[in-house]
């Protein structure tokens, strides 16, 4: 027994090292000397213990005292960590929210079996399967676990609908959903096209090239692609994005680790967004496979980088299954942009300090103003075409920066932003509001022109907030105001359309978008920021 679970944990540690087991390898002193104390432990210890607990938390530790982002999963997150990256789960196709412990469909997801059974939205779905599923107090949780499952399994449930006297009864099959990483594609004038990646996930190509397609029939010549909030995904789709804005065989990204000989990743060479301008945004949000697309973007001197530095993420991280389903997500190389740059901030002090320099930005005034980033000159790259200065060591820094917009800023508009008082306000409200908004708005443009919250309506926001313990504050409220009547009509427009409406609206009043629509209008400017030596970032106007 003894020896059992000693070979156990070894195994365990062979696949962390990231290891292959091969015939006649041997044990480490390090291994054996690990299955021996969880094995004395278990034994001889005082107290009962939970020894899988403890590996775990040995684990953890483990890995992140090797870097930030290697980490372990359980066998129970697995399944639903790799979802959004693989573009799908199985279930009925539904985006759903809680409203009053009741289960109320927001929209049936386009061609799924929801919708094709005649799902409505504000439909309130009362039971499942037999069982009642409003009043008890059910949580998101409890409502996956309910509705998804394996494609061609059968959910039955009971739908209440307004209008409708009796329990409408559905019987829907499951199937394969998808899971969009394109939350948004539209024209922003009459030759630029706009598009909003989440993710970069399995689909982002396809859901990608479809928009392109469409924005072209709309006389598209150049595209924005907004990758503001994206922490990354697969480095396969940002190198598949990449490829439609080169005509040649180019490196977009390199990777190197100690037991991971160089490989590079090149352009296929038949870019079909090739000849158009190209404005990519970003900000502290943007992580991962998003910097391997800015990198390649800014150091071909393809297009122009808007807004903030972006996270700084550039290891590599593989998936090593363990033997109860678990996983490892293991680094094993660092990927470099076509110049060279390493985009990974420094993790040499330990996990904490790593998180903390990140959140420095704040207080450091770098959201605020380029002057507060400072780059020693051991980091300066310069640009594959025209020579500009780019600096690698801590995210991509943008061609043109932008502060961060804090005018409308309030603590009132915080606390209601965490008391999660927009959303529920809004979902009462077009749940009470939908048929009214659809009959009177017959498009969402008109909607788009023509609503306003009345003043009755914005009394009532008021006082959702102070039922969900958020005290009115006068002067914070009227300075925070236009923003957060903003706010509340796109997610209006969101739930009784799509995503995509919900960024028509908000960015109307996005400086970046203005900065960006700017930018890519003036083929001078554009131009001269490309072909700026200095090093300088150039300064956006609020």
């Amino acid at each position: 027994m003894i020896i059992r679970k000693i070979l156990a944990v070894a195994f365990i540690l062979i696949f962390l090292s990231g290891s292959q087991y091969v015939s006649g390898q041997t044990l480490t002193n390090e291994t054996i000397k690990f299955g021996r104390t969880l094995n004395l432990i278990e034994d001889f210890y005082v107290d009962s213990t939970n020894l899988s607990k403890i590996t775990e938390k040995v684990i953890i530790d483990m890995l992140r005292d090797l870097d930030p982002h290697s980490t372990y999963i359980s066998a129970e997150e697995v399944k639903e960590a790799n979802q959004p990256l693989l573009g799908n789960f199985e279930g009925i196709g539904i985006s759903f929210n809680l409203l009053r412990d009741t289960i109320i469909v927001i929209e049936p997801i386009p061609g799924g079996p929801s919708e094709k059974v005649g799902l409505l939205p504000g439909d309130r779905i009362v039971t499942i399967n037999g069982e009642k599923v409003s009043g008890i107090r059910i949580t998101t949780t409890g409502v996956r676990n309910r509705l998804m499952g394996p494609k061609g399994t059968v959910v039955n449930i009971g739908v209440f609908r307004k209008g409708v006297r009796n329990i409408l009864d559905y019987t829907i099959v499951r199937d394969k959903i998808p899971i969009n990483s394109l939350d948004a594609a539209y024209m922003l004038d009459k030759e630029t096209g706009y598009v909003k990646l989440n993710k970069f996930a399995a689909t982002t190509d396809k859901e990608f090239r479809d928009a392109v397609a469409q924005l072209k029939q709309k006389n598209m010549k150049n595209l924005v692609i907004d990758l503001r909030n994206n922490g990354g995904g697969y480095m396969a789709a940002a190198t598949d994005l990449a490829n439609h804005f080169f005509r040649d065989k180019n490196l977009l990204v390199y990777l190197i680790g100690r037991k991971y000989p160089r490989k590079d990743y090149k352009s296929a060479g038949s870019g079909d967004l090739s000849s158009a301008r190209v404005v990519v945004l970003t900000d502290e949000g943007s992580a991962s496979a998003t910097e391997i697309f800015a990198g390649a973007i800014q150091d071909w001197d393809r297009g122009v980088i808007i807004g903030r530095r972006t996270f700084g993420k550039g290891l590599v991280q593989n998936p090593f299954y363990l033997t109860d389903g678990s996983m490892i997500r293991l680094t094993i190389a660092r990927y470099y942009t076509p110049t060279g740059r390493s985009i990974q901030s420094p993790y040499n002090e330990g996990y904490d300090k790593y998180m903390s320099a990140f959140y420095k930005r704040y207080s450091d005034g770098e959201m605020i103003s380029a002057d507060s980033i400072h780059m020693p000159d051991s980091l300066k790259f310069r640009t594959l075409v025209n020579g500009r200065t780019v600096y690698g060591g801590g995210g991509i820094m943008p061609d043109v920066f932008m502060a961060a917009d804090t005018a409308n800023y309030s603590d009132y508009y915080r606390s209601l932003v965490r008391r999660d008082v927009f959303r529920s306000f809004v979902l009462e409200y077009t749940d009470r509001n939908r048929a009214k908004i659809t009959s009177r708005y017959t498009s969402f443009d008109e909607f788009k022109e023509g609503f306003q919250f009345t003043s009755a309506e914005v009394n009532e926001f008021i006082k959702k907030g102070e039922e969900l313990g958020v005290k009115y504050v006068e002067n914070q409220f009227n300075r925070s105001k236009e923003e957060m009547l903003l706010i509340l009509k796109a997610l209006v427009a969101s739930n009784i359309w799509q995503v995509n409406e919900y960024y028509r609206i908000i960015n109307e009043k996005d400086p970046v978008i203005d900065k960006a629509l700017e930018v890519i209008s003036d083929a001078g400017t554009y131009n001269r920021i490309l072909r700026n030596r200095s090093g300088e970032l150039a300064e956006g106007t609020l």
